[in-house]
């Protein structure tokens, strides 16, 4: 039988019990965001501290069945194997969910998240599959009821997506769609092919946790901020008027565009705040390595061979090229069934980062 060690877990406990009486002193009380932050972290611990609560009960109840086999009568030995077979399974099950519960979780995945989609390899072809892909995103966030924003999206004459670029907030986002950023491979017969041969396109996507101005900080001296016309889809007013904003940051290169809304004051609100996730996600990447390394890891350059998924239309088959994984459902995942791959990419990371933890 596996063991865990408990000491980490006896802290965790510890602390648990200190922070419920904080929350209920009533000086904290008085101070909102004190108070929110200390119930924050007591929500984050108490699954962990009711876990460890039911591997201390099955290790009772298996010493107990242990002790219970030195008994004269032999169904009750019986009985007593039995459930030392049951709960020694039960502590395996236990013990496991404990170690994936005290992982270090990903300061990001409570977060909102940005993505930016974005036609790379296939000219027109790519430019579809790119909106199919923002409508697959949007029915997936639509089953997990998320809310969807447009920030700035640029369609072709025919209904494709030169660019695509849309929040989406709800609980724990980036958590869930952090893995689908990459090079997505699309193989199928185009709408525009007159042969009927199958052609392979590719299309970027890049996620992003959305970050608060506040967090970032921003001068005034290092941006421009340019107003234009907005073109594109989105009614009548919006060629009418310099709604649209476009912001340059100096310092970096990186601009950042928003037309979708009817205001310029919206448009310059959301755009700064674009501008703070992608700065946020800037200045976390060159603690590792220079942003363009980051970047390329991420999306690539779009060729056909950097892809991280591909999704063949003729054999009805989507698979994941990080972990191996393929469905058989093409039609349900692109009408955002997304579950069983996201649960699949998790499961994989945590395997990965177990095993990295035992090694060490």
């Amino acid at each position: 039988m596996q063991e865990i060690k408990t000491d980490k877990l006896d802290i965790i406990v510890e602390r648990f019990k200190t922070l419920d009486l904080k929350v209920q002193d009533p000086a904290v009380i008085a101070d909102n965001k004190a108070w929110a932050e200390l119930c924050k972290e007591r929500s984050e611990l108490e699954p962990i501290v009711e876990k460890y609560g039911e591997l201390k009960k099955a290790k009772a109840d298996y010493s107990d069945a242990v002790e219970m086999q030195k008994s004269d009568d032999q169904e009750f030995v019986l009985f007593a194997k039995e459930e030392c077979e049951r709960l020694s399974e039960l502590i395996e099950n236990i013990i496991d969910e404990l170690k994936i519960m005290l992982l270090p979780k990903d300061p990001n995945d409570g977060k909102n998240a940005v993505l930016e989609i974005r036609p790379a390899a296939g000219g027109e072809e790519a430019a579809l599959f790119a909106a199919e892909l923002c409508r697959m995103y949007r029915m997936f966030a639509e089953r997990k009821r998320w809310s969807v924003e447009d920030i700035s999206v640029n369609e072709t004459e025919l209904g494709g997506i030169k660019e695509a670029v849309f929040g989406i907030s709800g609980k724990d986002v980036f958590s869930f769609l952090k893995y689908e950023s990459g090079v997505h491979r699309v193989q199928r017969v185009p709408v525009t092919e007159t042969q009927g041969r199958v052609h392979t396109s590719t299309v970027t996507v890049a996620v992003l946790p959305e970050t608060e101005t506040v967090d970032v900080e921003i001068l005034d001296k290092d941006i421009k901020i340019d107003t234009y016309r907005a073109s594109g889809a989105g009614g009548q007013h919006i060629n009418k008027t310099d709604s649209a904003i476009r912001i340059t940051h100096f310092p970096t290169g990186i601009v950042v565009t928003c037309q979708d809304q009817r205001s310029q004051t919206k448009n310059k609100e959301r755009a700064m705040q674009v501008l703070a996730t992608k700065l946020y996600d800037y200045y976390q990447g060159q603690k590792d390595e220079e942003y363009a390394s980051l970047r390329k890891g991420q999306v690539g350059t779009g060729d056909r061979s950097e892809r991280i998924r591909t999704y063949n239309f003729p054999q009805g088959r989507v698979t994941d090229h990080r972990i191996g994984y393929t469905l058989y459902s093409i039609d349900e995942f692109m009408n955002g069934d997304l579950d069983k791959m996201v649960e699949a990419l998790r499961l994989a990371d945590q395997t990965r980062r177990l095993e990295g933890d035992e090694d060490k």
